[in-house]
């Protein structure tokens, strides 16, 4: 490009009433698909590692209570491979779903610029 032509893009006025017309537009695409698709893998990520502690926090309390044996290990196999899997399964759909119904209620609160008055062309 000539200098001229770089002079006269940068010359001309913002165009500011257009950002917030065409703001609802620029938003409610996929970003809004992506923002509750990534919030959701996040809660399913923080309820699968929550699941599981409380899982293993459950699991010893069921083993203290209930007076499991621990011959060859088998209270902790019953901890470590039925509550804490458990847990981290329950943990993870909850946080997800969780999550996901508070991106998707954010998403439609969503509040809109509205044109300002006075400035009609």
């Amino acid at each position: 490009m000539k200098c001229g032509t770089l002079r006269r893009i940068f010359q001309t006025p913002l165009n500011l009433i257009a950002s917030s017309v065409t703001h609802h537009k620029a938003v409610s695409g996929h970003e809004e698909h992506m923002k509750i698709a990534l919030l959701t893998l996040l809660g399913l990520a923080l309820g699968t590692l929550g699941g599981a502690a409380l899982g293993v926090g459950a699991g010893l309390a069921w083993v203290q209570i209930f007076k499991t044996t621990s011959f060859e290990g088998y209270s902790g196999m019953l901890v470590f491979f039925t509550f804490m899997p458990l847990g981290a399964a329950i943990g993870g759909i909850g946080g997800a779903l969780l999550f996901g119904i508070i991106a998707v209620r954010d998403a439609e609160i969503a509040i809109e610029r509205q044109p300002l008055r006075g400035h009609d062309r």
